[in-house]
């Protein structure tokens, strides 16, 4: 299934000569007309006109969607983290990178830092939140952008459209080639994972629950973005409650979770304040279908979430990963080396086997 070596260069190479003939003819999809010699006028994903400066230096992000993203793609023109890390995160990144000031966002009830971001002088600053763009992140945008005075562009973080949102950040940045790598991998990723799980019969099936924080009792249902991995290697989320926007997380009882029976369940590890441990020997949960077959499942958490939260580009890794979890008999890759490659791809860090199965101790079938 998966592609040759010679085959991804091939789409690589296809990529940037596409992305440079855009440029060149000026269509570019969110990109207008020059207003001087120094700034250019483009137009985001919310369809605001915002004009920014032609070189871009420094750039910072309204949450960590958009902060994985230009570290991925460029992390040199990191302003500031918009995530306090943790020792264990830091271990995975660059050093550099390490380093940067948190200056804070507008994500999960966080603050920007005003000041400090005016003294760190991004030259733009990107809002993608996790939610389809809407009235509230533009207006959001528009307050942002005029009491700094600095450019803020909103992009659509629909998983559909990351080729496209990657391809601008891209162009952005003086990144085109790091971009055309990243959407190879994401485009064969989502193709791979389309083409495994598209034709499971309803039977087969898994029945999923999705347990978030300390009790294990908050959850997405199937419209939630915080749980659109379980939508896309075609499970069966058994979450029959109201979705909530934003952040997410729908309370639910335990007697509800007892009722829906899951067969699998996905939950944050103790050190991010889940219940894995909790799930796994409690005997409140002891009756449910997953824990007595013991396909429960901590995901992966460093340096960032494998599965959401926060739900950008490292969500592509965890699609491999659910996939091999739930289907190992469909999905017969090396997980270790998977892990290997995209954090060298998108994270600019070797790993040994040990660091990747580490990483994956707690996590596989």
């Amino acid at each position: 299934m998966l592609k040759t070596k010679n085959g991804r260069i091939a789409v690589v190479m296809l990529m940037i000569f596409i992305m440079a003939c855009t440029l060149v003819s000026g269509c570019a999809p969110s990109t207008t007309t020059s207003t001087s010699q120094s700034t250019r006028t483009i137009t985001d994903d919310a369809g605001r006109s915002v004009t920014i400066p032609v070189t871009i230096d420094k750039v910072y992000y309204t949450s960590p969607i958009g902060m994985i993203m230009v570290y991925c793609l460029a992390p040199e023109k990191m302003a500031g983290s918009s995530m306090q890390f943790s020792d264990k995160e830091k271990r995975y990144l660059l050093p550099a990178v390490q380093q940067l000031p948190y200056l804070g966002g507008v994500q999960m009830n966080a603050k920007i830092n005003t000041e400090e971001l005016v003294k760190a002088k991004p030259d733009v600053i990107f809002s993608i939140g996790p939610d389809p763009v809407s009235d509230s992140s533009i207006s959001t945008a528009d307050q942002l952008q005029q009491q700094l005075n600095i450019p803020v562009i909103v992009l659509d973080n629909d998983i559909n459209k990351t080729e496209k949102t990657l391809t601008f950040l891209g162009q952005l940045l003086g990144a085109e080639e790091r971009a055309a790598e990243l959407i190879a991998y994401c485009n064969e990723t989502l193709q791979e994972v389309t083409d495994i799980t598209q034709n499971i019969p309803d039977n087969k099936k898994l029945r999923v629950y999705y347990a978030e924080g300390p009790e294990g009792l908050a959850t997405e249902p199937k419209s939630s973005p915080h749980g659109l991995l379980l939508n896309l290697v075609n499970t069966v989320n058994v979450a029959d409650v109201a979705a909530k926007g934003g952040s997410g997380m729908s309370s639910v009882s335990l007697e509800q979770v007892l009722k829906w029976n899951p067969e699998v369940i996905l939950a944050w590890g103790a050190d991010r304040g889940g219940a894995y441990d909790k799930i796994l020997t409690s005997a409140d949960w002891r009756n449910i279908s997953a824990v007595k077959t013991q396909k429960v499942y901590e995901i992966p958490n460093y340096p960032f979430n494998w599965f959401d939260r926060p739900p950008s580009i490292n969500r592509f890794l965890g699609l491999k990963w659910l996939t091999y979890t739930f289907y190992p008999e469909l999905y017969k890759i090396d997980m270790v080396k998977e892990v290997k490659d995209f954090y060298k791809l998108f994270y600019h860090v070797d790993l040994s086997d040990q660091d990747a199965r580490d990483l994956l101790k707690s996590s596989l079938h």
